[in-house]
């Protein structure tokens, strides 16, 4: 038995973080079965040595008989700011077995108050033109150092974004720092241990400033310095010395200023650099900065600073092209086969002027040319300018693109596909689960869903990467959040984002469409002031639920508590004593079937997106289920008037949803796949209803021969399909080929999810240019079932975390096996099932610490095996009955091969 995979705050050995008590988890690796944690006992101290020496502890839990192995809180001394902390943890199992010491992990603090900042703000003191994108600010300072260095610690933080050097070598492989959040609120600071860079002696430190979200263009507008004109920048760096004094090294007057080769760069129109006015000595010792600008202090002041608890943006994949194509207009492109985000480094040579310029596109036309009509105002252009002295490397620093193609222009010289390649970007979150089955376009599907979560996951869940808009849809987000977990951990990813729902938020508990806010007034669509939109705002509620569900994270509840009441109230107040939630703008069923119907089919036009579904029904359906969630959610976290209060209100809502919605036979007033998902996944339906509208579902499904819903349906379609007893309908949808259906856009050859049903359409020409994304991650919200249906991976419904859970898969004729696995909180889950006309079987792991529910289809207990014994002689298997034609078993951790002859 070992305790491995110590985290702090869901991190290994974290830096700068704001919690007074932070979270501590493991994870217990044991062979056999049925081991549980009777007991653990977790001690910290100030390093690793105090660690042996119990008069050196900070903190000594003793021996706790319990068997929570996550988000076990700090219980010691109180931490000050910078303070590091050393950990190990051991536990005691059910066969009262003793593990060894963990090997040791470490948290440190962040800065707790504004007086622990020494630094000042300060901004380059040359004159800039706000109007429009201008060459990146660069800033350096020298310093020397006479002592042996103990420990140095970097803080730092800017106004746009920065890329941050010490003695000419970047300090982290962190990209667009320090991220995006409601700046006005919430600047994040980042921390970085930084010792092994600096020397004794001479030291430089060089910071280069991108415009990035805060002064770039965004939205889609042409709008520009949305949070301010100016870049700036704050950092300190900390020295402890061997013999007990400290340093700080700030940004003051002292610094100096000026431009370099970074011309211009923005995220959405792409960077220009001119390699002819680099100096690579500039953040180096001894460099002649005589002739560069100062600063200027400003007093920007630090209550808006908060440590980063997001997950970093990071290169995490290299690809080299597959392809080089010459178009039928002419132009050089090269596919790199799979629709990525990030940008092209290249390796080339050029004469001193000469230029090379790289335009972005995911798709190409019918006729084969390159196609960028999709990404509107957007340039995605990165330009070069070469400086002349043998092969030159680049790679842009400030800006992303969302692409498959790059289009070579301005360049005289030979390319290779060796000469090029794309450099994946986003946030860097594990990877925690794996999905594949016996269908290759099934496995291609679930590739796009995981590629399109990489390209939208950068900082915030952004909606698209290609065009002039990538901002932080919350309607996208909350359905999608499920299947994010289930393909990555996506808790301190959400956890950050969350935040800015609380800045964003209105007084009166109304929630922006887009967090960030940067479109109050409703981005000039005309439709509304942005705010309130069902299905957007819930998720408010929902996401913070499923990071509860996923995690066990009781926290997250309690911070985003009033945030979350808000949007209940905000509702409640919206809805009356109707209890019918009609009142302002909502999306509907964005994007559905009904947008499409008089173009396909000569039928009435059904008006915008998402009108065939009323509206209405759709808010009032989510105005029940939100509130059944916040009923929980206080229920938890003790707040009992609140709790009754929700329960007192579900049955007025649910009277009135029927009453306006409903007829006495079951039949929606909108007769639509979304409204009959909606009120069957949520519990709108009478009991003795609830057949009834699960066969006007399916009857709806055959009729069409296709799903017809759209951003809010179609995630949980096939779920309420399988949980009405429909299964084969539900993989009729998933095995479709034909428009409208997932599988339509993977025989079209994409490589990511697309914002459309019909990007592309099936006579080869293009949707709306206006909105028309090829990696758009909504629709790969089938994820969610994937796991939990056909691989059979569920959560407990009242047991977060994966503690307890259930493996339920439903088994499809059109397929040989299928197949899943996830890395929970205590340890890794494994789920195979394969079968044919004579057995059934079902392979599981269950990770120490945890239990789960097993059904395997089948109604004969003796013909039921594991590991080729007859189960009922196992004692580690508890047999508990037969229920809806399934052998149901509860078993502990371990592995098991069950065995069932058909």
């Amino acid at each position: 038995m070992k305790v491995t995979n110590l985290k702090t705050e869901y991190k290994s050995n974290p830096v700068g973080l704001k919690a007074c008590s932070p979270r501590l988890s493991w994870k217990i690796v044991d062979e056999k079965r049925n081991v549980y944690q009777n007991s653990y006992q977790v001690k910290c101290a100030a390093s690793e040595f105090d660690l042996q020496d119990e008069s050196k502890l900070i903190w000594n839990s003793g021996r706790i008989d319990s068997d929570q192995s996550i988000h076990v809180e700090y219980g010691g001394r109180e931490l000050q700011s910078g303070q590091q902390v050393y950990w190990t943890v051991k536990v005691w199992n059910s066969y009262e077995e003793e593990s060894e010491w963990s090997a040791p992990a470490f948290w440190e603090m962040g800065l707790f108050n504004d007086d622990d900042w020494k630094a000042q703000w300060i901004e380059p003191a040359y004159k800039e033109d706000p109007s429009d994108s201008t060459p990146s600010p660069y800033l350096r300072k020298e310093f020397q150092l006479k002592k042996n260095i103990r420990k140095a610690t970097a803080y730092i933080t800017c106004r746009g974004l920065y890329e941050f050097s010490i003695n000419g070598e970047k300090v982290s492989k962190d990209l667009f720092t320090p991220g995006w959040t409601s700046y006005e609120q919430r600047l994040q600071y980042q921390t970085y241990n930084v010792t092994e860079q600096l020397i004794s002696g001479k030291n430089a430190i060089g910071v280069v400033l991108g415009d990035g979200w805060y002064r770039g263009y965004l939205v889609w507008q042409g709008n520009k310095n949305l949070y301010g004109e100016r870049l700036a920048l704050l950092c300190q760096i900390r020295i402890d010395y061997e013999d007990g004094s400290h340093e700080m090294i700030i940004t003051d007057d002292s610094w100096k200023s000026n431009t370099g080769p970074v011309l211009k760069s923005d995220i959405y129109h792409g960077e220009t650099y001119d390699a002819r006015l680099e100096n690579e000595a500039w953040d180096k010792p001894d460099f002649d900065d005589q002739n560069w600008f100062g600063v200027t202090i400003k007093e920007y002041g630090f209550a808006n600073l908060v440590s980063s608890e997001g997950v970093p943006v990071r290169i995490t994949e290299t690809i080299k092209p597959i392809e080089k194509i010459i178009t039928p207009k002419g132009e050089l492109v090269f596919d790199l086969g799979q629709n990525i985000v990030g940008w092209v480094r290249f390796r080339l040579k050029g004469n001193a002027g000469d230029q090379i310029t790289l335009h972005h596109a995911e798709v190409l036309d019918q006729e084969g040319n390159f196609y960028t009509d999709n990404l509107r105002a957007a340039k995605a252009e990165d330009t070069y300018i070469f400086r002349g002295d043998g092969v030159e490397e680049f790679e842009p620093r400030f800006t992303f693109h969302g692409f498959r193609y790059v289009r070579v222009s301005d360049y005289s010289g030979d390319i290779s596909l060796d000469d090029i390649e794309g450099r994946v970007v986003h946030s860097d979150m594990p990877l925690v689960g794996e999905f594949e089955c016996s269908d290759p376009l099934v496995n291609r599907l679930q590739k796009n869903i995981d590629w399109g979560l990489r390209g939208n996951f950068l900082d915030v869940p952004t909606d698209c990467p290609q065009r002039d808009e990538r901002l932080g849809w919350t309607g996208d987000a909350q359905v999608f959040a499920p299947t994010a977990c289930f393909n990555r951990n996506a808790a301190s990813f959400y956890t950050k984002w969350m935040k800015d729902y609380i800045a964003d938020q209105r007084e009166d508990g109304s929630v922006p469409w887009v967090v960030p806010n940067v479109i109050e007034d409703g981005g000039g669509t005309g439709w509304s002031d942005g705010f309130g939109a069902t299905g957007w705002a819930d998720a408010a509620v929902i996401i913070p639920w499923t990071i509860y569900r996923v995690y066990g994270d009781q926290q997250i509840l309690q911070e985003q508590y009033e945030s979350m009441k808000g949007w209940e109230e905000y509702m409640i107040k919206e809805s009356g004593d109707r209890y019918i939630f009609d009142t302002v703008f909502h999306f509907g069923d964005w994007l559905s079937f009904a947008e499409y119907y008089s173009y396909y089919y000569n039928a009435p036009d059904y008006g915008y997106a998402g009108a065939h579904t009323d509206k209405d029904l759709v808010a009032t359906a989510y105005f029940y289920y939100t509130t059944g969630l916040m009923q929980q959610i206080a229920t938890i976290l003790g707040r009992t008037a609140d709790a009754d209060r929700y329960a007192a209100l579900r049955p007025k809502i649910k009277e009135a949803f029927q009453t306006e919605f409903m007829t006495q036979t079951g039949r929606l007033t909108s007769n639509t796949q979304a409204a009959y998902v909606l009120a069957l996944s949520f519990g709108l339906i009478p009991d003795n209803l609830v057949e009834t509208a699960a066969k006007r579902l399916v009857d709806d499904v055959n009729h069409f021969g296709h799903l017809t819903t759209g951003f809010l349906g179609t995630p949980m379609l096939c779920q309420a399909l399988t949980d009405s007893g429909y299964p084969e309908i539900a993989y009729k949808l998933l095995f479709n080929k034909r428009y409208p259906s997932w599988l339509y856009a993977v025989t079209k050859g994409a490589t990511t999810i697309w914002e459309r049903w019909d990007g592309i359409k099936p006579d080869g020409s293009f949707q709306d240019v206006g909105m028309n994304s090829f990696n758009h991650y909504a629709y790969g919200a089938v994820g969610e079932w994937l796991y939990s249906s056909v691989a059979g991976l569920k959560l407990d419904a009242s047991v977060p975390a994966y503690k307890q859970f259930k493996i339920k898969p439903y088994p499809a004729e059109e397929l040989t096996f299928a197949k899943a696995k996830y890395h929970s909180m205590y340890g890794e889950i494994r789920t195979h099932w394969e079968h044919d006309d004579k057995t059934f079987k079902l392979n599981v792991t269950i990770p120490s610490n945890t239990k789960a529910l097993i059904e395997i289809p089948g109604t004969d207990f003796s013909k039921l095996k594991e590991g080729g014994i007859p189960t009922h002689q196992i004692q580690e298997i508890e047999l508990k009955g037969i229920e809806d034609g399934r052998i149901v078993v509860r078993v502990g951790s371990g592995k098991y091969k069950f065995e069932y002859s058909k």
